[in-house]
């Protein structure tokens, strides 16, 4: 499997995070020391600063732990697929979708969620609980993955259009996958999008392999050349070492 990074992209996302973790803590403790001002409008200072001070933090828990935890879950991909897609590529934070599978046989989008306590879903509704408070402070927020992923295709299929014109018809399908470690509980089988643990991908895939056809083989080349684009220095790294 061929796996292609932006590193620097996630080395500055790394930087950002940090630097707005620190900075969201500055503020929350300047809006608690707001009190101690004997200004009239004390409160109100302290409200927003605190407001802000919130805000700011959640921005840097969700840099943080998309490109400061590890492993992250372009890694966790990595390791997952590197059995079962041999003959794939794998593009990390490139194109449209953070995480992209092309396949001889199709696009996978791979939409990844790093929640912990328990998870349900039904349709196209989901549910967090177990978490506490941690759902607020702690980590990002559950959202709703299926329709995410739904954007993510959309951005996909809209990249591959403009790239790719030629292509009339591209065998493509989002996965939800959950690389949390020691995630209490998932019960995600009624998803309208498949949706499932890392652990659980590569026998997923395994299944889906010889059920589905391979593309034309221009198509693929098309396919191939307009994701390449995103990444022409790596791909020009990747072709001196072969050779």
């Amino acid at each position: 499997m061929i796996i292609l990074r932006d590193e620097i992209r996630i080395q500055r996302l790394k930087k950002i995070g940090q630097y707005t973790s620190f900075l969201g803590m500055g503020v929350l403790l300047a809006g608690l020391a707001i009190i101690f001002w004997g200004n009239e409008n004390a409160i109100l200072y302290q409200l927003v600063a605190l407001g802000a001070g919130w805000a700011i933090s959640q921005i840097g828990i969700y840099l943080g732990h998309r490109y400061g935890r590890e492993p992250r879950s372009d890694q966790v991909l990595d390791d997952a697929l590197k059995r079962v897609a041999q003959n794939g590529r794998l593009y990390h934070y490139l194109l449209p979708a953070p995480h992209v599978l092309l396949l001889p046989t199709g696009v996978i989008i791979l939409h990844t969620k790093y929640q912990s306590g328990d998870i349900t879903a039904e349709g196209d509704k989901w549910k967090q609980s177990g978490v506490g408070l941690r759902k607020y402070f702690g980590q990002e927020g559950l959202g709703n993955p299926s329709k995410e992923a739904d954007r993510l295709v959309s951005a996909m299929a809209n990249y591959i259009r403009k790239n790719a014109p030629e292509i009339e018809e591209v065998p493509m399908a989002p996965l939800i996958v959950f690389t949390t470690k020691n995630i209490k509980s998932l019960d995600v089988k009624n998803s309208s999008i498949p949706a499932m643990h890392y652990g659980k991908l590569k026998g997923f895939l395994r299944q889906q392999k010889n059920a589905i056809p391979a593309m034309p083989e221009e198509d693929y080349q098309a396919l191939r050349a307009a994701f390449d684009k995103k990444a022409v220095h790596l791909v020009e790294e990747e072709d001196a070492d072969s050779a």
